[in-house]
């Protein structure tokens, strides 16, 4: 076994460095799923596994510029005391198998999100491409959407508050959840700042509530040490990957994995889980091509 959490943590680490996105939403399922840990101590040993992990990424962004530190701060307001209370809450839930089906039935509803967000990320990148390059054209300036953001302070702490209160419960939605969020307030931001900015704010709301599970969750120090082995080396290997995978294949199965993860958490029966997939794996590509064809771009489905 514990070679086992090492390399699981490995193929995560990947992963994330790869892509950004997925650490919460995979760990926690794959503790669950592959290693019989109990939801909530698989929920307190990913947070605390992503607060180490979060910070290596986030610096890289810092360095490049790509952060709106504006943002970062009116999301992390609402994010830290909220994921605090979501750790709150499962305390107050007690423990046994009642707080254990709460957790699960939650999780699988959050990596239904982040499957959603996954696509989304994907989409906001093909349209911010397009957007780039039409805004070449007019000569109007690449810089344009960056510098015309205007923070919207109230809506903002909400996203971070809903945000910090999932991720609190679930471990699932500081990377994937609170992208979708930010764009849906800002869609003027631009696809490198949207990243920067997510994974920055990501850093105290991770922190929060790793903080929380270690005094009031069901934290395993044994578990965490054996995921950090190998989470950290995989998301280095995966940044340095970055430039040379197939991006879109590699989210695609991402968001596959995530939806089968999330119905199956629900209870959802082996037959209807598989008739879904099937469905998600014909339609998928069907509805991208569209997508595409729409924006003006060749309709390849490997963008």
């Amino acid at each position: 076994m514990d070679i086992g959490l090492v390399l699981g943590g490995l193929a995560v680490g990947f992963i994330v460095g790869l892509t950004g996105m997925g650490g919460g939403a995979l760990m926690t399922p794959m503790l669950v799923f592959f290693f019989g840990v109990n939801p909530l101590a698989a929920v307190s040993s990913d947070l605390v596994t992503s607060a180490v992990m979060k910070p290596f990424g986030a610096a890289v962004h810092l360095r490049h510029g790509t952060v709106n530190p504006r943002l970062v701060g009116w999301l992390a307001l609402g994010s830290v005391p909220s994921a605090f209370a979501g750790v709150l809450l499962l305390r107050a839930l007690g423990q046994g198998t009642g707080i254990e089906d709460v957790v699960t039935k939650a999780l699988g509803v959050a990596l239904l999100i982040a499957a959603f967000a996954l696509i989304m990320k994907a989409y906001v990148t093909m349209a911010g491409r397009v957007r780039r390059r039409a805004a070449e054209i007019a000569s109007t300036g690449s810089e344009q959407g960056a510098v015309g953001v205007i923070p919207r302070p109230v809506l903002t702490v909400l996203v971070g508050m809903i945000g910090g209160f999932i991720v609190g419960m679930t471990s699932v939605g500081s990377g994937s959840l609170m992208i979708v969020a930010l764009l849906l307030v800002y869609p003027a931001l631009q696809a490198s700042q949207l990243v920067g900015t997510d994974l920055v704010q990501a850093v105290p709301l991770v922190m929060a509530a790793a903080i929380g599970h270690l005094l009031f969750g069901d934290f395993q120090l044994d578990v965490a040490a054996l995921l950090l082995v190998g989470s950290i080396p995989g998301v280095l290997l995966g940044a340095v990957a970055s430039s040379r995978a197939p991006g879109g294949l590699i989210r695609r199965a991402l968001a596959l994995v995530l939806l089968a993860s999330g119905l199956k958490l629900l209870g959802v029966s082996t037959p209807v889980t598989a008739v879904v997939l099937v469905a998600a794996l014909v339609l998928g590509p069907l509805v991208w091509m569209e997508a595409r064809r729409r924006h003006g771009l060749q309709p390849c489905t490997g963008q």
